[in-house]
């Protein structure tokens, strides 16, 4: 596991992040957000959807478990699992049968970390009750497929 840290400043820095990373991705990358509600998950995706020029097609998952945003050249799946009482949940809906199938993007993804492949991405983002904008933000890649991130 490598492990990068860095405090965002505002929304938008969490976005350009997220847009960043978006293009060193492909098909079969899989990302998990972790973080209390408002810490920045969402203006995440949206920074992430930006690069594939989805943005505005982003909507909270939140009672769909899966939404999916595609253009010609890739399919996004957008996670919402909070909502799962175990893994098992997860395996019911067929939720691995995604991760080859374009990227996944995760929210509240630690439910079902036991059926993630050894390959992903986790990013912890926690609000930081001094500046009321600033988020301070951990990378961890599991797995040696991502390695080059940290380059």
């Amino acid at each position: 596991m490598n492990t990068y840290k860095f405090t965002s400043h505002s929304s938008t820095e969490t976005m350009d992040f997220a847009y960043n990373l978006a293009s060193k991705l492909k098909i079969g990358d899989i990302i998990v957000l972790s973080g209390e509600l408002g810490a920045g998950k969402t203006k995440f995706t949206e920074g992430f959807l930006k690069y594939f020029g989805l943005e505005n097609e982003l909507s909270s998952p939140t009672f769909t478990i899966v939404n999916e945003y595609k253009n010609d050249k890739i399919t996004i799946y957008h996670f919402d699992v909070y909502r799962l009482e175990d893994v098992d949940e997860f395996y019911a809906i067929g939720g691995e049968e995604y991760f080859s199938s374009g990227i996944c993007i995760i929210e509240w993804g630690e439910i079902v970390e036991s059926a993630l492949p050894n390959d992903y991405i986790k990013i912890s983002f926690e609000k930081d009750y001094e500046n009321e904008n600033y988020r301070n933000i951990t990378v961890n890649t599991f797995g040696s497929k991502y390695d080059y991130l940290n380059k």
